[in-house]
């Protein structure tokens, strides 16, 4: 998953970024309400972790601004363990859920798992098309049950893919989801779903490249 924190306290974005990154999401930091801007006019994430106490603001004011163009992007609160008033407000603003500080890393990853599945409508953690499943929480893959040993990018392409299946995954999702607000050349997604695709062959899916959209994970029909 894509993850977008918002947090100006750099002890406890480390905290957050720890806990969450290792479970196979990519996880961009942002420290103002400026730069989380930008970065939400420029590309979508899955869920987003907002601290309320920002150096150029209220984070209430950017989940208002989030809920008012209908961006029902989840939405965790950090709050003070005190700030009652703050944590109605923002539920009342839209917000998903809310987490107190100071926090343990297994609650925030549970409730994490917990809005991208109901954001998802699904049953559990696991995203599934045929024969292939991927397990966000562990951030494992599975072929007809057998692990599939792949590398980060590989398993952000099958979770983007999954995501999207049987529909297409636009090409600037994927690029997002594996290479964030990094470098990334022009042929960089093309090559991952080169590598993809040699590992699916025979399993009756495929990969099909729908020039100028993106790519949409099918059923093979030979």
């Amino acid at each position: 998953m894509r993850l977008l924190i918002v947090e100006d306290d750099p002890l406890i974005a480390d905290s957050l970024h720890q806990g969450l990154a290792p479970l196979g999401n990519t996880v961009e930091v942002f420290t103002s309400l400026k730069e989380t801007r930008a970065a939400l006019a420029h590309s979508q994430f899955d869920l987003v972790v907002l601290d309320l106490g920002l150096p150029d603001g209220s984070g209430l004011s950017l989940l208002a601004e989030i809920r008012e163009r209908r961006d029902t992007t989840p939405i965790m609160i950090l709050t003070a363990r005190d700030g009652v008033a703050e944590r109605v407000k923002g539920l009342d603003l839209g917000a998903d859920d809310y987490l107190t500080k100071p926090f343990s890393l297994p609650e925030l990853q549970a409730r994490v798992r917990a809005l991208l599945r109901r954001s998802q409508q699904r049953i559990d953690n696991h995203l599934r098309f045929g024969p292939l499943c991927f397990d966000p929480a562990s951030g494992n893959a599975t072929l007809f049950g057998e692990h599939l040993d792949l590398p980060p990018r590989e398993l952000g392409l099958i979770e983007g893919l999954l995501l999207y299946a049987g529909r297409i995954a636009p090409r600037e999702h994927l690029i997002n989801r594996l290479f964030g607000f990094g470098e990334a050349g022009p042929n960089a997604l093309e090559v991952y779903v080169s590598r993809l695709r040699k590992r699916l062959q025979g399993s009756g899916l495929r990969i099909r490249t729908l020039r100028g959209l993106g790519y949409r994970l099918e059923d093979d029909p030979e």
